[in-house]
């Protein structure tokens, strides 16, 4: 980092705005910062430290009085500071927050704070942040050091120039670790203790799997009473019990094994059992189905003998209903003719009654003629002439309007005309404004790819925000989830100890508890039992494995809980860095600016291609104007032609409808009356006509109807009617003599197989033989439930020793596996047989403190003339604290280290010079690390004789090499004539200061 320009004003001791060019300085490598005691010398590093960092190392929260004393309340107060870095050029704008006058009204208002971080791009500055956030952000990647760090590193401020030499391991941890970057070897400590805290959990996993299997199966065996090895059987329950719990995993598998095989003998013996069970069952069935069969043939013979005897009583009606169907199919041949006749009749006396009807409406018209026909037909032809005269005559107002709009088109065309003429004025004037405003709206429209990429930038900004905001109250609420698991973890780890403990202690008193005179000791096997044990605190194995239940469920809540906060904490740092570490309201602020802006340019190219459009449209009616003139003068002469052509056959309609209506008020009325006329004469001729017609056809029908009647059994026509019969009623007959015939031969062929199986009359009985079937069906289920079990006990029994076989054998290669992570996690971390505490980055970062002391040593050797070396310590700190970046002095004269703080205060001032010297040196010569072109030293050289200042002073004096450039505050007057290049920062007699370069 170099700096080039300082801008102050308002700021401290200076009202107006002071400005100073480092890279005046850059040819001499090293300039002085003189003047009087208060002059306000320190005032210019608070100046770059403020305007860099926001705050200043002299006055800790105090920004309120960085405002000059001198200001008047419409003064000014900022502080511009431009630098580089290998990333580029920048400028920081920044102003504190202080009171000025109202612009509206009386009274004082509060000036807000404000910033602004541009950086030189093609010769022109680019905003980069406007907000306060948003600029510490950006100034933080781009300087990559804090402000603690700056002042350690660059500005080596009065009170802080001793802190990188005299501070602890852990501030200087912190300090070395943001310039080297080891920040990925305290990530892969973290991994590597994940790594190590998962297998520590896979191996607890399956071990507890192997242990909760075998006490599975041994539940399983004791459940299904399989009974214990021959070495146990002596003993009771509790004796096998207390042994399981000092057999080894292996011991107790092959016990499970031997009661395995016991488990398969009995599956074995209870499947052949379930075998003659179900014939048993079998048999039993088929005789309940014989005699169930017999007993619905019974039933269905008894049934048969019933029908019959139902269906002979009815055979007397049934022979009625055969002579009623008969008499109804002979009635039915002599319908047609009976119906024929009598329709006949009604039409002939219809058509008398029409006739009358017909006479009478042309008697009304007063009308004499011999031969109606020929009357009507005259009349007719005299129509088709008036006929063309009345649609004339109905045409008429069609007529006037197509008049009409004759003239209309005449006076349509003559104003287009007209209209033409005034645009072809008015219309190039308006392209010539349109074309103005379609370049305004280009360039408005121009900017919404940039637009569109700076709102989706701060879309996704506001959603990491918002989700940053969701994730740091759910990681809150999983760290306290956590935290109770925790402890609930520990309460059940603790009282599961105490039960097993307390079961250790009972199994003596248990094995008490069964002893008999003259048995033997399940455990010495003695028939003597001369001091058995009391059991006065009963714990049973059911206890301990409800409490290891217990364990195991807290136990994966826990575990659960871990890994939700280690997944919400991750989460929460990829928002964070998603959002720019910037707050809901501030990114849902920029969101909506970003998006008005965009919405803007994106409506000002909408607008440009509407108007676009309308320009070319313009362009192409102008282009029109003259091609319509010629259509629109023809398009008026057609107009005026149609128009003529209209008038004329107007007054020919008029005549022909005059010719026409006669003594009538229209030709419509004249023709109406007439044609009624006629329709009435057609009607009379028509209706006479259909009169004879009728009666001839009457005269046939009854001539036809006798002679059926005369060739049948009935006597007359209402015998004929009261035989006849409706189809439906007819089907209904038939129908049941055909069923009554039907079922009469079915129920004799069914009785007479029944009657030939020669069953028995009185009633089967059922109930013996289904209780000997319930029965036999019992034994049978049983039976099968017995196999089922046996089977199922076999097949878990496998599976559980199958299981925890596998298990087992896999738990030594997760024992070694952990133990490995263990040893390398607790190395790297400073734990176990790491003595000396110190953690991998802390390793790493040795060897650069290292470096830097041996860069320190080279001037420091000058300047103690070969009395004092700083030395790297990694000697372990006291009380367990944090060791491996410890820094010693090593005094010649004695031959001895001592600590820093022995110094004097001019051998501080020396060491601390070397260091900061080396410090930089070592960062800068780094690759890819960070360049430290610009150094400050604030006093301190007073404390020097003269000797010793020749000698830093030629210190001072080589670090103009590469390019650094080094500024140094003092009132020491050798200094002052040793070093030409000077910034004199001057009181004015009036109060304030300013600065003079010479």
């Amino acid at each position: 980092m170099q700096l080039h320009l300082l801008e102050v004003e308002g700021f401290g001791p200076f009202r107006d705005r002071q400005v100073v060019d480092f890279d005046a300085f850059a040819d001499d490598g090293i300039f002085l910062i003189a003047g009087r005691t208060g002059a306000g010398k320190s005032s210019i590093l608070d100046a770059v430290c403020f305007a860099l960092y926001g705050g200043v190392p002299r006055y800790e929260g105090g920004e309120k009085r960085l405002r000059s004393d001198h200001c008047e309340p419409d003064d000014v107060t900022e502080v511009v500071v431009e630098f580089s870095t290998p990333a580029g050029r920048y400028r920081v704008t920044r102003s504190p927050e202080y009171e000025r006058p109202k612009k509206r009204g009386g009274g004082m208002t509060v000036q807000s704070a404000a910033v602004q971080l541009d950086t030189l791009v093609g010769g022109e500055w680019i905003g980069l942040a406007a907000k306060e956030r948003e600029a510490a952000y950006e100034l933080d990647e781009i300087l990559q050091l804090s402000r603690e760090q700056f002042l350690q590193v660059i500005l080596l401020a009065q009170n802080r120039f001793s802190e990188f030499l005299l501070a602890g391991s852990r501030e200087r941890q912190a300090l070395l670790r943001r310039l080297f970057g080891t920040e990925r070897f305290e990530d892969v400590q973290t991994r590597f203790d994940e790594r190590r805290k998962a297998a520590e959990r896979s191996l607890g996993a399956r071990l507890a799997t192997v242990s909760a299997r075998l006490d599975e199966g041994e539940r399983l065996v004791d459940n299904a009473d399989l009974g214990h090895d021959s070495d146990a059987q002596g003993g009771d329950t509790a004796s096998s019990e207390a042994e399981s719990l000092v057999m080894t995993t292996d011991e107790r598998l092959d016990r499970l094994r031997r009661a395995q095989a016991r488990a398969d003998y009995r599956a074995e013996r209870r499947a052949a059992e379930r075998v003659d069970a179900e014939k048993e069952s079998d048999a039993a069935d088929a005789a309940l189905a014989t005699l169930r069969d017999e007993q619905r043939a019974q039933i269905e013979r008894d049934r048969a003998r019933a029908a019959l005897d139902r269906l002979e009583a009815e055979e007397p009606r049934i022979a009625d209903a055969r002579t009623e169907l008969h008499e109804a199919r002979t009635a039915e041949l002599l319908r047609g003719p009976i119906t024929a006749a009598a329709t006949a009749s009604s039409a002939l006396d219809a058509s008398v009654e029409a006739e009358k009807r017909a006479r009478a409406v042309w008697a009304a018209h007063d009308i004499v003629t011999d031969d109606l026909a020929e009357w009507a037909a005259e009349r007719t032809r005299q129509t088709g002439t008036w006929q063309r005269a009345a649609e004339l005559e109905g045409s008429a107002s069609a007529l006037d309007a197509e008049l009409t709009a004759a003239a209309d088109a005449v006076a349509a065309a003559t104003a287009r005309i007209e209209a033409a003429e005034a645009d072809r004025v008015a219309l190039p004037g308006q392209l010539e404004q349109l074309t103005l405003d379609r370049d305004a709206a280009r360039q408005r429209a121009d900017r919404v790819a940039d637009l569109a990429a700076a709102r989706d930038a701060a879309a996704v900004r506001h959603a990491a925000a918002l989700e940053a905001e969701r994730l740091r109250v759910a990681h809150a609420g999983a760290e306290r989830e956590l935290a109770e698991a925790s402890v609930a973890l520990a309460a059940a780890q603790t009282a599961l100890a105490q039960l097993r403990q307390r079961r250790l202690d009972g199994i003596a008193g248990e094995l008490a508890a069964s002893l008999q005179d003259d048995d033997a000791c399940p455990v010495c096997g003695s028939p003597e039992h001369p001091a058995p044990a009391v059991h006065t605190d009963p714990v049973s194995a059911d206890d301990v494995d409800e409490a290891e239940t217990e364990r195991d469920i807290i136990a994966r809540r826990e575990r659960d809980a871990a890994e939700h906060v280690s997944s919400l904490r991750a989460d929460l740092a990829a928002a964070v860095t998603r959002a720019g570490g910037r707050a809901v309201d501030e990114a849902a602020t920029e969101l909506h600016d970003a998006t008005a802006a965009h919405a803007e340019s994106v409506e000002a190219s909408h607008e440009r291609t509407r108007l676009e459009q309308r320009r070319d449209a313009l362009i192409e009616r102008i282009r029109r104007l003259e091609i319509d003139r010629e259509r629109d003068t023809a398009a008026l002469a057609a107009a005026r032609e149609e128009h003529s052509l209209v008038a004329q056959r107007m007054a020919e309609a008029r005549q022909a409808i005059a010719d026409a209506k006669g003594p009538f008020d229209s030709v419509a009325a004249r023709l109406a009356a007439t044609l009624d006329e006629v329709q009435a004469a057609l009607a009379l001729v028509e209706a006479s006509a259909e009169r004879e017609r009728r009666a001839e056809a009457a005269t046939a029908a009854m001539l036809e109807r006798d002679a059926a009647l005369a060739a049948s059994e009935f006597p007359d026509v209402a015998a004929v009617e009261r035989a006849l019969r409706s189809a439906a009623s007819q089907a209904a007959l038939e129908s049941r003599i055909t069923q009554h015939a039907v079922l009469r031969e079915k129920e004799r062929a069914i009785l007479l197989d029944l009657e030939l199986r020669t069953l028995p009359e009185e009633p089967i009985d059922l109930d013996p033989a289904e209780l000997r079937s319930l029965a036999a069906r019992q034994r049978w289920s049983a039976a099968v439930d017995e196999a089922g079990r046996a089977a199922a006990v076999a097949e878990q029994l496998a599976a559980l020793i199958e299981a925890a076989a596998a298990e087992h054998a896999r738990t030594a290669e997760d024992a070694a596996e952990y133990e490995v992570l263990q040893n390398l996690a607790d190395t790297i971390a400073g734990r176990g047989a790491n003595t000396r505490k110190m953690t991998l980055e802390t390793f790493v970062l040795a060897a650069e403190l290292e470096e830097i002391v041996e860069a320190a040593n080279r001037r420091l050797g000058d300047m103690s003339t070969g009395r004092y070396q700083l030395r790297h310590s990694d000697a372990l700190a006291a009380r367990g604290a944090a060791s491996g970046l410890g820094i010693v002095v090593f005094d010649a004269f004695t031959g001895q280290t001592r600590p820093a703080q022995s110094l004097s205060g001019g051998e501080t001032f020396l060491s601390s010079l070397a260091l900061a010297l080396g410090l930089a040196e070592v960062v800068t010569a780094r690759a890819g690390g960070i360049r430290l072109d610009t150094l400050f030293i604030d006093e301190g050289f007073g404390s020097l004789d003269g000797d010793t200042l020749d000698v830093a002073m030629r210190t001072l004096d080589e670090l103009r090499q590469g390019g650094r450039t080094v500024g140094v505050i003092s009132h020491v007057e050798a200094m002052q004539e040793q070093i030409p290049a000077q910034l004199s920062v001057r009181a004015t007699p009036n109060g304030p200061s300013v600065i003079e370069t010479r």
